[in-house]
């Protein structure tokens, strides 16, 4: 029988907690340091599926709290009452979408979006990059000032660009790498804090 490469501790420990997948352990390791979920928030998770995200926010901020997930996928893990899902493409939106379908403003925007990798790192890099700036796009349109944004990027050539463009938006920047990353992958967290 042949084991799954991407079968570790995490995703042992996801499964036995719930969670669908692994990536659970990288926001938790991001609310740890920077404490950027709290009570009563109000969340927009972008790239929400499978669901680990939509159910570690959701415990966070409680019943009077809310979570909106947009995700071209559907999510089929059985959500709180709390959370809901939007399929959407978050690159085609426009101020009417946003308007129509999101009932903001909100605390803080959740990016982990990835793109369909196809194994050109440049290429990889350049279409993460325009999913993070999908997000921050989204961010300027619907946070609340002082909210924040968590965003996934691949690391690449214009990667300090992008945070640039980030301290455009937001008083304070910050970057990590959780721990659960996996040791090949190229992905980084920018955290985004205090919008102006």
């Amino acid at each position: 029988m042949k084991s799954n490469r991407w079968h570790d501790a995490y995703t042992a420990r996801a499964r036995k907690e719930g969670y669908p997948a692994r990536s659970v352990y990288k926001l938790a390791e991001i609310q740890k340091r920077f404490r950027v979920l709290r009570k009563g928030a109000h969340v927009l998770d972008l790239g929400c599926s499978p669901g680990s995200w939509l159910l570690f926010t959701s415990e966070i901020v409680g019943p009077h709290g809310k979570v909106v997930g947009v995700d071209l996928n559907p999510v089929s893990v059985s959500l709180p009452a709390n959370a809901e899902v939007i399929c959407a493409d978050v690159l085609t939106w426009d101020h009417q979408l946003l308007e129509e379908h999101l009932q903001g403003p909100f605390d803080v925007v959740l990016s982990d979006m990835a793109p369909s990798c196809t194994g050109n790192k440049f290429v990889d890099v350049q279409k993460s990059l325009e999913l993070c700036r999908g997000a921050l796009w989204v961010s300027k349109n619907v946070l609340k000032a002082k909210g924040c944004l968590v965003c996934k990027v691949f690391q690449g050539a214009d990667f300090d660009d992008f945070g640039r463009e980030m301290k455009g938006v937001f008083s304070r920047i910050s970057r990590i790498r959780p721990k659960s990353t996996r040791k090949a992958s190229k992905e980084i967290y920018v955290i985004g804090l205090e919008k102006k």
